[in-house]
């Protein structure tokens, strides 16, 4: 309807090539789930793509907008983030989560402002929050651009 896009056309189209995706992010990914529940009191939320990063041990959330980059989006990535790393990671073996939003777009002053009140390793199109270890095992913030530009845009449809 009008050229809008719902959150799941790009995750839709992501899914279909996820080889290519997975490839395309670098070593050491792989892929844990899509839409992935987690329970949290009594509500059920569902993260967009959960990987597992095999390198670093660590789940990585990636949580996928169509729009541009609001500071509410971080509240939700950090949200599940946080739900990963208390009810899904092995504390004893696995490092903590961390987060990647893909936007449509981003105002760099919101998104440093954004992401300067979190301990955790969030990111979107910049990796200014990661420690250097991790930053050079993840795709740079080009390589994710990039795929998120190569997402086929399709037609929203109405039920």
């Amino acid at each position: 309807m009008g050229g809008r896009h719902t959150e799941r056309d790009p995750e839709d189209a992501l899914v279909a090539h996820l080889v290519r995706f997975l490839t395309e992010l670098g070593m050491g990914f792989a892929f844990v789930g899509r839409q992935y529940p987690v329970v949290v009191g009594d509500s059920e939320y569902r993260i967009d793509l959960l990987f597992y990063h095999c390198k670093l041990h660590c789940y990585v959330v990636l949580e996928l907008k169509t729009r541009k980059a609001h500071p509410e989006h971080f509240g939700q990535l950090g949200f599940y983030v946080s739900a990963v790393d208390d009810l899904v990671r092995d504390k004893e073996f696995d490092g903590p989560t961390i987060g990647i939003l893909i936007a449509e777009s981003r105002d760099r002053s919101m998104v440093e402002y954004a992401l300067r009140g979190y301990n955790q390793p969030l990111a979107v199109s910049t990796y200014a929050g990661l420690p250097d270890r991790v930053r050079e095992l993840l795709p740079s913030a080009e390589d994710l651009s990039r795929i998120a530009d190569g997402v086929p845009n399709t037609p929203q449809t109405t039920a």
